[in-house]
C-alpha cells in the first residue's frame, strides 16, 4: 500500500495504474478511491491514473480533530498525494466534494494543475439556499455521529439526486451504499463539518475564478438541482471552461452514468492536450441576440 504524507502529518492512501499523462482522481464526501474504478479501468489503458482516500477515509488516516478538515487542506491533499507519486503537473477530475478540492487546487497551485474536470460541483454555493444547506450539513453530521456510518448509509444513499443512481442501476446503487456503510463515522462526521459546511460559496470566490487560467470542464446532472445554477455560473466566469448537463441524470454521475462520463472526459482531455480548449471566442458577446449591421 502507498501513502503520502501532508504538511500537517496526515498520512493518504493512494493507488497508481497505467502510464502516460497522468490524470488524478478525487473522491466525493460519498464515495472513496472506490469510487473510481470505471474511470482507472477505462483511462489507465493510455495514461497514468492516481486515486486516493481524502483524510477521514479508511485506510487514509481519520484525525479526531475537526480542525484538520478543511477546503484548504482539500486542495492541498491533492499535491501532496502528486508528490508521493512523483506528478509534476496532471489533469484532475473530482465529483462533488472532490471537484471542489480540484478547482481550489487550480487556484491555489495552478503550476501543478493541467486541466480540471468539475462534476456535481456547487451544494451549499447557492446564496438564497446557503443557510439552510449549512443547517442541513449539520443535521447530518450529527445523524452520522450518532447512529454510526453504517445505519445512516441507506438514509443518505436515497437523497433526492441519488435516486436517480438507484433506478437506473439497482445493483450498482446497492454496492454504493453498501460501500457508504464501511465510512467512518468520526471521518465521515468530521469532514461534513470541517469541510461541506465551511466551503465558501463558489459566488463569493467570482475574482479568483474570473482569473483561473487552466481549462475547466463543469459536468452536472439535469436533476442535480443544487449543482445546476453554479455549473452555469462557472461557466459564465471561468475563462477558459465548458458545460455539459446529462440528461436524466442526479449526482454520482461518474458511477450513474460511467460511458457518458468517460467520453466527456476523454474527448475534454484530447483538446486541452491539442490546444484546442481555448477561451470563448470574444465574437460570441452574450449580450448579442442576432447581428443586425
Amino acid at each position: 500500500m502507498a501513502f503520502a504524507t501532508t504538511s500537517d502529518g496526515v498520512k493518504l492512501f493512494y493507488e497508481s495504474a497505467g502510464q502516460g499523462t497522468p490524470i488524478v482522481f478525487v473522491h466525493e464526501f460519498g464515495g472513496n478511491h472506490w469510487s473510481w474504478e470505471p474511470q482507472l479501468n477505462y483511462f489507465s489503458r493510455r495514461q497514468r491514473c492516481v486515486t486516493y482516500a481524502a483524510r477521514g477515509y479508511a485506510p487514509s488516516d481519520i484525525p479526531d480533530d475537526v480542525e484538520k478538515y478543511s477546503q484548504a487542506r482539500a486542495a492541498a491533499d491533492i499535491v501532496a498525494v502528486m508528490d508521493a507519486a512523483g506528478l509534476g503537473k496532471a489533469h484532475l477530475v473530482g465529483l462533488s466534494m472532490g471537484a471542489f478540492a480540484c478547482l481550489h487546487a487550480a487556484m491555489r497551485f495552478p503550476e501543478r494543475v493541467l486541466s480540471a474536470v468539475v462534476a456535481g460541483i456547487g451544494y451549499g454555493s447557492e446564496k438564497k439556499h446557503e443557510a439552510y444547506f449549512r443547517a442541513n450539513a449539520q443535521q447530518v453530521a450529527d445523524a452520522i455521529q450518532q447512529r454510526g456510518a453504517e445505519s445512516f448509509a441507506k438514509t443518505y444513499a436515497e437523497s433526492a439526486s441519488r435516486v436517480q443512481f438507484q433506478d437506473k442501476d439497482p445493483r450498482g446503487w446497492a454496492l454504493f451504499a453498501e460501500r457508504l456503510s464501511r465510512h467512518s463515522s468520526l471521518g465521515a462526521a468530521n469532514t461534513m463539518r470541517g469541510v461541506q459546511m465551511r466551503r465558501p460559496s463558489l459566488y463569493d470566490l467570482e475574482a479568483e475564478l474570473s482569473a483561473l487560467a487552466a481549462p475547466l470542464l463543469v459536468v452536472c446532472g439535469d436533476e442535480d438541482d443544487h449543482s445546476l445554477l453554479p455549473g452555469i455560473f462557472l461557466k459564465r466566469v471561468v475563462p477558459r471552461s465548458g458545460l455539459s448537463v446529462l440528461p436524466k441524470s442526479g449526482h454520482t454521475l461518474n458511477l450513474e452514468e460511467p460511458e457518458m462520463f468517460n467520453r466527456l472526459v476523454a474527448e475534454f482531455i484530447a483538446q486541452v492536450e491539442a490546444g484546442r480548449w481555448g477561451p470563448r471566442d470574444p465574437r460570441s458577446n452574450p449580450a448579442e441576440i442576432m447581428r443586425a449591421d
